[in-house]
Formats: structure tokens, C-alpha cells, sequence
């Protein structure tokens, strides 16, 4: 079974399934659906999925479940944290990043392999202004849908004029293989930045001699 055809038989499936993974993650499936809007069925030369409504079902899954995090740290935040201590570390390190960056957190933070899925829950517990983090989550919820089904459509598109359409409806799993394993030698690397980053300060403040 081919996977241009299982696609369009599916009607709105991919587009549920693309809500509720963002809800919770998303950015490995992102790219892969946006991947996909970037080939086309190789009779009709439509489009495999919708890229606009791909974008708009990233947005809202990522921006309502961010909102729900942030429900829970304002409701039960400290009540979590003494149920799994091993939150601390990285609830810790996001309220860190909000009070040194602020606004530029609130609209990068899912950009940031380690804090993303913790930082709209300790931003609940921060005391931020709900209103203030509604409007800003909307639109960094937008920033983010946005550039990873792009980045999966570029991505599409290079294996497109490289291989042609064909070869990657057919070769569709080593391919996504290939683009996963890119990926995460990606985050990978900017994770060890970060953490490089990170370190850098609390060295310093380590190694100053005191007053």
C-alpha cells in the first residue's frame, strides 16, 4: 500500500492526529507532516496534505496545550513538584530563562530542547499575568507552527527535485529515518550548547573570589 494513497484515503485524520501530538509534543511529527504537504500525489498533483491547514492545526494544538500547562502550574504547581521532586531541576531552569529573558523567553521557548516542556508550567507558577501569557503563547504558538512545517517542507521539497516524487512515496520510511536521525544530531548539538551556556555563569560565579 502506497503512502500517497493511504493519504488520500484518510480524509481528516492527519490533521486530528497532528492536533493532539502537538498538544502534548510535536516537533518531530511537524516536520514530517510538513514533509508531506510538500509532495504531491503523483496522478491528481494534489498536494498530500494542506500546509495552511497543517500550520493552523499546529498553532491551536500547540498554543491550548501550553495554556494547559500553564493551568496546572497556576492550580497545583507546588503540590507537583512534592509529588515528583525530579520536575525541580528543570522548572527551576525555566523560571531562570523567563526572569533573565522574559518576553524573548515567552516567545522562544519552544525553540528550547530541555525547558520547552516544562516552561509554560512553571511560567504558571511564576505569578506571570494570565492575560500576558495568553497573548503571548498565542503568537509564539504561531512563530513555532509556522517554522517546522516550513522546515519540513523545505525539506520535502530538496528530496523532491533531488529524487523525484515517486522515489519518495516509495521510500518514505528510510527517508523520514534519514530526516529523524538529522534531526536529533540537531537538538542534540543545541542541547549541549545550551547546557554549555547554562554552566558558563554559575562557573563564573563559582570561581569569583568573595567580597
Amino acid at each position: 500500500m502506497e503512502l500517497d494513497w493511504l493519504l488520500a484515503k484518510s480524509g481528516a485524520w492527519p490533521y486530528l492526529v497532528t492536533f493532539c501530538w502537538t498538544f502534548f509534543e510535536g516537533e518531530t511529527f511537524v516536520l514530517i507532516a510538513g514533509f508531506l504537504a510538500s509532495q504531491k500525489h503523483p496522478e491528481t498533483l494534489t498536494r498530500l496534505l494542506d500546509w495552511r491547514l497543517l500550520v493552523t492545526v499546529a498553532w491551536l494544538g500547540s498554543f491550548l496545550g501550553d495554556q494547559c500547562y500553564f493551568w496546572l502550574g497556576r492550580q497545583f504547581g507546588p503540590r507537583l513538584l512534592r509529588r515528583l521532586p525530579r520536575w525541580r531541576e528543570p522548572v527551576d531552569n525555566a523560571l531562570g530563562w523567563l526572569k533573565r529573558y522574559n518576553t524573548g523567553f515567552i516567545l522562544s521557548f519552544r525553540f528550547i530542547y530541555g525547558i520547552r516542556n516544562f516552561a509554560s508550567f512553571a511560567m504558571g507558577m511564576s505569578g506571570l499575568d494570565w492575560r500576558r501569557f495568553l497573548v503571548l503563547n498565542f503568537l509564539a504558538a504561531g512563530i513555532w507552527a509556522v517554522s517546522f512545517v516550513s522546515i519540513g517542507m523545505i525539506i520535502g521539497s530538496v528530496f523532491k527535485e533531488v529524487i523525484g516524487i515517486e522515489t519518495v512515496a516509495r521510500h518514505f520510511t528510510l527517508i523520514v529515518l534519514g530526516v529523524l536521525v538529522f534531526m536529533f544530531g540537531a537538538v542534540y548539538l543545541v542541547h549541549r550548547i545550551q547546557r554549555r551556556r547554562m554552566r558558563l555563569p554559575a562557573a563564573a560565579a563559582q570561581a569569583s573570589p568573595p567580597n
